[in-house]
């Protein structure tokens, strides 16, 4: 008798045990690389996009995040992605440049200054983004823009012949652009690397927000803050789409509402802590002011030379695009 209740006790445990290993493998969970800080904006929106995947589920995909070039750095989550070495990451769309111009539509200065035009732009341009993530093996999930772009710069700058020969910050092909045609001289460095570069003086200048510039506490390197509202690059969330094949249909769901949310939250919060951003610059010392009609005329003409390369480069699919943004 105890003999069969032993056997009947090691045949119960054995099905738990199976029933355990079962759930464990029917849980998913997915690495998330963030380039920013885990106290940034993008990130913390992130964060909660994951929570609610994790919740939502119930467990069966957990989604966590690795903020701050943890995992894997700024310059290499789109291919880590693309890779399946991370079924799902950020990146800022613009820096993608060299992958296909059409990344780069939300960098051209002075085509979408604010946020009501840069979300037209994004609707305008989203089919031709899905269709050319899809062909890299990706789906797009949401994004989430910076506030509008503003030059930084150690020294006063009056026109852009001021930035003759100082050493730009770029992060994009755009930027890098941007940098030649005023006569500065680029440096391709990532978010990590901001600080660093300010303080060993591989850069004294860049256009970023006002993020980016709280973020790194840039008035500890540079004076100057001009809001010349030049773009609003986006970041967007993308996932692997052999990874996202492996989901049911159920699971799709909890991860498209959630990006619908996450995304609806960081368009949002992005226009609410714009005009923030730009207290904490001033309020931490640094001169916070428009440009001059010179230094803005000059972006202008800056802006639309590099709109009309652009064109060039993006072909018949790109002059499409414009032509349905403005047409809006």
């Amino acid at each position: 008798m105890k003999s069969y209740a032993k056997s009947l006790a090691g045949i119960v445990s054995a099905v738990a045990l199976g029933l355990s290993a079962g759930t464990a493998l029917a849980a998913e969970k997915w690495d998330m690389p963030l380039a920013y800080p885990a106290s940034n904006y993008h990130s913390e929106n992130a964060a909660k996009f994951a929570e609610e995947v994790t919740k939502a589920s119930n467990g069966e995909l957990e989604i966590v995040t690795h903020p701050g070039g943890s995992l894997f750095g700024g310059g290499e989550i789109y291919r880590a992605v693309r890779t399946g070495q991370a079924p799902i990451g950020e990146r800022l769309i613009s820096a993608l440049g060299n992958e296909n111009a059409l990344f780069e539509i939300d960098a051209l200065p002075f085509l979408a200054t604010s946020f009501d035009d840069s979300w037209k732009l994004y609707q305008a341009s989203k089919p031709e983004l899905e269709k050319v993530l899809d062909e890299a093996g990706l789906k797009l999930l949401y994004t989430v823009p910076w506030p509008p772009q503003g030059l930084y710069n150690k020294k006063e700058v009056a026109s852009a012949a001021d930035m003759q020969g100082v050493k730009f910050r770029a992060y994009n092909a755009a930027t890098s652009r941007l940098a030649e045609l005023m006569g500065a001289v680029p440096t391709k460095i990532e978010a990590a690397e901001l600080t660093q570069a300010f303080a060993t003086g591989v850069a004294d200048s860049m256009i970023s927000s006002g993020s980016t510039g709280y973020d790194s506490k840039i008035w500890e390197h540079v004076k100057y803050w001009y809001d010349v509202q030049a773009w609003l690059p986006k970041n967007m969330v993308v996932v692997n789409k052999d990874a996202w094949a492996g989901l049911d249909e159920n699971l799709q769901k909890v991860v498209l509402d959630a990006a619908a949310t996450a995304e609806k939250n960081g368009w949002a919060k992005a226009q609410e802590l714009s005009d923030w951003y730009k207290d904490q610059l001033a309020a931490n010392g640094m001169v916070v002011e428009g440009p001059s009609d010179a230094l803005k005329a000059d972006f202008q003409k800056i802006g639309d030379t590099m709109t009309a390369e652009w064109l060039e480069k993006a072909g018949a699919d790109g002059k499409s695009v414009i032509d349905a943004y403005k047409a809006q």
